[in-house]
C-alpha cells in the first residue's frame, strides 16, 4: 500500500491514446513482463493500445498502477504463470475501471489496500503473515467489485420479492372477487 501512495508522477501519467498523451502502456507491460522473466509476445500487448479515450483512459491508467505495484521487489512472482499477469492486467483492471477512477487507487488507503489485496489474491500471492481465509475476508471486505455485485443481487432480491408480493395481492384479489361472485 505504501507503494502505491508512493506511485512516481511517470506511472500517473496520462497514457498514449490515439495519438495523445505521455507514457506508452504497452511498452511498461512489455518491461513489466520482461522484469519478471517471461517472454512477451506482440500479441501480448495489443489490450494495452488503445484509441478511444473516453473508454479506455482510466483501465489504462489502472494498467499503470498495477504495473508499478508489480514492479516492486517484495513481491515475488516466481511462479505465478504468465497468463495470471496479464489476466490481472486485462480483466481485473477493466472491472475496477468501469467503478473507480484510477487516482482513487493513490489517494485513498482503502482503495490502495484493494488494489494491493486484488492483485496478491490474483495471481495466488497473499500478505506476509495472513493465512488464506485471512486475506480473502479482508479482500471481499474492501472489494469494490464485490460490493457491488452484493447490491445488484440485493436488487434482483428485492424486484422478485416485490413481484412475488404483487402476485399473491393480484390472486388474493381474484379470489375475493370469486367470493362475492358466489355469494
Amino acid at each position: 500500500m505504501r507503494r502505491l501512495a508512493d506511485t512516481p508522477p511517470d506511472f500517473q501519467a496520462e497514457p498514449w491514446i490515439g495519438g495523445k498523451g505521455e507514457v506508452h502502456v504497452d511498452a511498461v507491460v512489455h518491461d513489466l513482463l520482461r522484469r519478471l522473466g517471461y517472454t512477451v509476445d506482440v500479441a501480448d500487448l495489443v489490450e494495452f493500445t488503445a484509441a478511444r479515450a473516453a473508454e479506455d483512459r482510466n483501465r489504462l491508467a489502472l494498467v499503470l498502477l498495477l504495473a508499478w505495484l508489480l514492479a516492486d521487489e517484495s513481491i515475488s512472482t516466481e511462479g505465478v504463470p504468465q497468463d495470471a499477469v496479464l489476466e490481472l492486467l486485462r480483466q481485473e483492471s477493466r472491472a475496477l475501471a468501469e467503478r473507480i477512477p484510477a487516482g482513487k487507487f493513490t489517494a485513498d488507503p482503502d482503495r490502495r489496500e484493494e488494489l494491493a489485496r486484488l492483485a496478491l489474491a490474483r495471481l495466488g500471492l497473499r500478505p506476509a503473515g495472513e493465512t488464506p481465509a485471512q486475506a480473502q475476508d479482508r479482500l471481499s471486505t474492501i472489494s469494490s467489485v464485490e460490493r457491488a455485485r452484493v447490491l445488484k443481487a440485493a436488487r434482483v432480491a428485492e424486484e422478485r420479492a416485490r413481484k412475488i408480493r404483487e402476485e399473491l395481492a393480484r390472486k388474493a384479489a381474484e379470489e375475493s372477487a370469486d367470493k362475492w361472485g358466489r355469494e
